[in-house]
């Protein structure tokens, strides 16, 4: 592992495996009556969140008390940040305070790079989300989600996801989970597709390793997974699409083109859903639905993260199973 997390293309096949493969280790902490392990006892984990943040802030806060850390939780709204502190001063503060590792969401695409290579702090770097960019553990979560679906807990350890072909669906253009979801697919030996509106494709997506597609319909028949992104109104200054109701019929998943995927295929969503628009509430409330589940092995993901990145980077988790039995 590298001494930061800033992006998913940064992953190779083998760095990616073994974080999926330490995520299994710390899937099975979840079942045990005590969910805590010591490896990070000392250390000091700040969660650095400049927009708002549910699942991804409670997932990484969780993660690191698991594994016993320290979390201070820093909230860019009521903070100093407010008063025009800028991210140096706010960094050279934490680094006074002696933060091991920093895990950054900011609006600004880079900010998470900028701040791993500026000198303000020594500590370890976890991209949670920059601006349009990338979510690379994200990214992590999805495939261990498909890992365990396609391919089996147990069989899956040690294995990428070579030939499976997944489906991306919706708003590519403001979407970090897409960017990073197709690097680190492609890296895992997934083949990708890309299915939105033309409106909703970036510009230069055609150095992307993946395909595109305007035609949801013919793409599902051979998709394994298929994974439909949020229409993020919030990042929109133009009408991208005529209407909300022309997007659902186009681009949107319900209950018939589910019908058309492959009996094996899963649906998958990052979260917060649009339910009646990119997905509808019989497809978010199938069992062949894997949004619960992606929240709680986002937990594993980023407890397998600080762990490669704070504990040391022993192969697939001994160590914390050497710790638990003394």
């Amino acid at each position: 592992m590298k001494r930061h997390l800033i992006s998913a293309a940064d992953l190779t096949r083998d760095d990616a495996v073994l974080i999926l493969d330490t995520a299994e280790e710390m899937a099975r902490v979840a079942d045990r009556p005590i969910k805590k392990l010591p490896t990070l006892r000392g250390r000091t984990v700040v969660n650095l969140f400049f927009e708002d943040s549910t699942r991804t802030r409670i997932s990484f806060e969780a993660a690191a008390k698991r594994l016993s850390a320290d979390v201070i939780n820093f909230s860019a709204k009521g903070s100093s940040v407010s008063k025009g502190e800028s991210l140096k001063d706010t960094a050279l503060t934490l680094e006074a305070m002696g933060a091991d590792a920093v895990v950054i969401r900011h609006h600004a695409s880079g900010a998470p790079y900028r701040l791993a290579n500026s000198g303000w702090i020594d500590g370890a770097v976890v991209n949670a989300g920059d601006g349009t960019h990338e979510h690379p553990t994200q990214a992590l979560l999805d495939a261990f989600t498909m890992r365990r679906r396609l391919v089996g807990r147990d069989a899956g350890l040690g294995r990428d996801l070579a030939g499976r072909r997944i489906t991306i669906v919706g708003d590519v253009l403001h979407s970090r989970v897409a960017r990073s979801n197709v690097h680190l697919l492609h890296t895992l030996g997934a083949e990708v597709t890309l299915v939105a509106p033309p409106t909703l494709v970036p510009i230069g997506v055609e150095s992307w390793p993946c395909e595109v597609s305007y035609d949801l319909d013919s793409v599902l028949p051979k998709s394994d997974a298929v994974m439909m992104l949020r229409v993020q109104r919030e990042r929109m200054n133009a009408a991208f699409f005529p209407t909300e109701r022309e997007y659902a019929r186009r681009y949107g998943l319900d209950g018939e083109r589910m019908a058309r995927m492959p009996e094996s295929a899963i649906v998958m969503h990052p979260g917060p859903m649009n339910r009646g628009m990119e997905i509808t509430a019989e497809v978010a409330d199938s069992d062949r639905c894997t949004a619960v589940e992606q929240v709680a092995n986002g937990v594993s993901i980023r407890m397998a993260v600080l762990y490669l990145l704070l504990g040391g980077s022993e192969p697939a988790v001994s160590a914390p199973r050497t710790e638990e039995s003394k």
